[in-house]
């Protein structure tokens, strides 16, 4: 006899629990299928424990340059091992604090893979082959990705390495190379040569942090260098050579061919959506360019069939996937959710410098046929930047010329991840550069860099 839910959630990350607690919410039962780590790669292998090891890289740097600050400190040296488990720690607490909130909620957790066994039924396969059946009215399919291996690159655990081996490294490698420029590229990158590895960057796209607004990723990359970083763009590595305990990488620039040697390498070149043995064969649910297509709330073409998060596509983002979690349960209980603007959802970058972005680029702006009206203010004219020693990097606003729409928002400096969602909720609620230029920002603080920028849009910057 199959288990009967009103619900059932495959997959535990941020998208999978925070859908099956809205469920429980909405008075649904609700079963949760995870076949590894409640959380998800974001939580254990991502966004969480990245964010602890970025950390101490930060505190790392910091207290290399005590002197600025009218300190000294002598014979200064960490313990890597225990850098790495307190990231761990970390990530182990919270996958910890999910189970609460599931048992909490009255979640009924299966551990095992999914696997749908036709309309309104699943098969729970647990680790030791024993199967559950599972009946619902609707499946939501969570299973997220995992990192995409280019042929000949493939992470091996040792030489090669993918996000799960660079956040738990045995040793600490003296050269280092990552190949890809994206977020996860840009913090692993950053950790490690904060750190004290020498580090070599590689990206095939013309620019750094090529999702970001050209001046940003510009900034970063200038940051980069001075902090002693080699960074190649327009690069391809045509092929990597093992020897003993290192790695080769042969890479092809500006019509040139380089070789790179290295300790370790770190393969960041984007993701592969998880649908495999999902049961997908013979339902309506379609694919494109590898991920589930889905409506606005995310609905597949199969009925009783939603998906979200990773599995679903861009943007790849825990926040994305959790608020698409709750737009498909509301959607299920005929509550009428909101769609959601993709626009709307913030991107952060921890490296250092830091970089947040909202909206659109000033390129894609244009490209939209938009007249825009840019704003930009520095870091070094904030009082609370300069006091924090922290100066570099700035606010950069993009305006519709016409209408006064914000159209998007790009900064890049210090701890600018926790101010992007002040320009989040203005492009929610719709703003223009009215109530942003009305809206009082408290002093000093590094926000007034936001204020700031909006006033230079249209001429009306003070402090610059």
């Amino acid at each position: 006899m199959a288990e009967s839910f009103d619900l059932v959630v495959v997959g535990g990350g941020p998208g999978g629990y925070v859908a099956a607690i809205r469920g429980a919410q909405l008075k649904m039962k609700v079963a949760l299928v995870e076949r590894e780590h409640l959380g998800g790669i974001c939580l254990n292998w991502g966004c969480i424990p990245t964010k602890a090891l970025l950390r101490a890289s930060e505190i790392n740097h910091l207290l290399h340059t005590l002197d600025a600050y009218g300190f000294a400190a002598d014979n200064v040296r960490y313990d890597f091992a225990k850098v790495i488990k307190r990231s761990r720690a970390v990530a182990g607490q919270l996958s910890g604090g999910v189970k609460h909130l599931l048992k909490k909620n009255k979640v009924t957790v299966f551990d095992g893979s999914g696997k749908l066994a036709g309309p309104g039924k699943l098969t729970v396969t647990a680790k030791d082959s024993k199967t559950t059946e599972l009946q619902a009215k609707d499946i939501i399919l969570a299973t997220g990705a995992r990192a995409r291996a280019l042929p000949g690159m493939e992470p091996d655990g040792k030489l090669i390495w993918s996000y799960r081996e660079a956040m738990v490294p045995e040793v600490m490698p003296k050269k280092l190379i990552v190949v890809g420029s994206g977020a996860i590229g840009s913090e692993f990158a950053s950790f490690y040569l904060n750190m004290g590895a020498e580090v070599t960057l590689i990206e095939v796209m013309d620019r750094i942090l090529p999702v970001e607004d050209a001046e940003i990723s510009a900034f970063v990359r200038k940051s980069f260098e001075k902090q002693g970083m080699k960074v190649l763009t327009e690069a391809r590595v045509q092929g990597v050579r093992k020897s003993g305990g290192g790695i080769t990488a042969v890479v092809e620039a500006g019509g040139k061919v380089s070789e790179i040697a290295a300790d370790r390498l770190i393969s960041a070149v984007g993701i592969v959506a998880n649908t495999e043995n999902l049961g997908l064969e013979g339902t309506k649910v379609k694919l494109e360019r590898g991920n589930i297509v889905i409506d606005e709330m995310c609905r597949t073409g199969e009925t009783g069939i939603w998906a979200i998060g990773d599995v679903a596509g861009a943007p790849w983002l825990a926040h994305k996937a959790s608020h698409e979690g709750i737009i498909a349960v509301e959607a299920i209980a005929g509550l009428h959710p909101h769609p959601m603007d993709v626009l709307n959802i913030p991107g952060c970058t921890y490296c250092r410098p830091q970089v947040a972005s909202v909206g659109l680029t000033e390129a894609r702006a244009k490209e939209k046929g938009h007249e825009v009206k840019i704003g930009r203010f520095p870091f070094i004219g904030n009082g609370k930047a300069i006091a924090m020693g922290e100066p570099e990097g700035f606010v950069k606003t993009v305006f519709d010329a016409k209408t006064g729409e914000l159209l998007g928002a790009h900064m890049v400096g210090p701890e600018v991840t926790e101010m992007i969602q002040g320009y989040g909720i203005a492009r929610t609620l719709e703003s223009t550069e009215a109530e942003l230029m009305h809206t009082v920002f408290p002093h000093p603080t590094i926000s007034e860099a936001m204020h700031e920028s909006v006033l230079d849009a249209y001429g009306r910057v003070i402090h610059i």
